[in-house]
């Protein structure tokens, strides 16, 4: 019984988080399983690691094709970038049994899980005024790189603050 019922606790905090919310937790469980990765390759349990192993690696992958490329810019390039190093590297966990690849993406997730963790907390009004404040703050594009008219103020999307983000 104990078990349906965090069961049931964890769906309602899936079924009720915010957008900021969602993508921390999805940068938790990763996070949660690369550090089971690695207990299982102290532990010489080779179907564990490799289990933990690939459900990070679908975790990052679901977070590198969410990547909104228009509206991310250089934010969601880097990302790209970073998801991608991650990916490679955590094929050494398994070709290599080797740890120290997982420690590395975990030293350069957590600080990303951890700025999602700040911006869950921020109510929504707080997340408007601050998407409105880096908007504004862009350079201007080149003409033929804008997709706006340059009077045009471009308002924050709910999609700015989904997993795309």
């Amino acid at each position: 019984m104990n078990e349906h019922a965090a069961h049931t606790y964890k769906q309602q905090q899936v079924n009720t988080a915010s957008p900021a919310k969602m993508v921390f937790m999805l940068y938790e469980k990763i996070l949660s399983r690369l550090q089971e990765a690695q207990s299982a390759i102290e532990r010489k349990d080779i179907q564990a690691r490799c289990n933990a192993n690939s459900n990070a690696q679908e975790l990052i992958a679901h977070l590198s094709k969410t990547l909104d490329m228009d509206q991310g810019g250089e934010i969601a390039f880097n990302l790209e970038q970073l998801y991608s190093h991650c990916l490679i590297r955590l094929m050494d966990v398994d070709r290599h049994n080797d740890a120290q690849a997982a420690e590395e993406v975990i030293g350069l997730l957590r600080p990303i899980r951890d700025s999602w963790y700040v911006l869950s907390e921020k109510s929504e009004g707080e997340l408007r005024q601050a998407i409105m404040a880096v908007q504004q703050s862009r350079p201007a594009q080149p003409t033929g790189e804008r997709k706006q008219a340059s009077d045009e103020t471009p308002a924050p999307a709910k999609s700015t603050l989904s997993i795309s983000a």
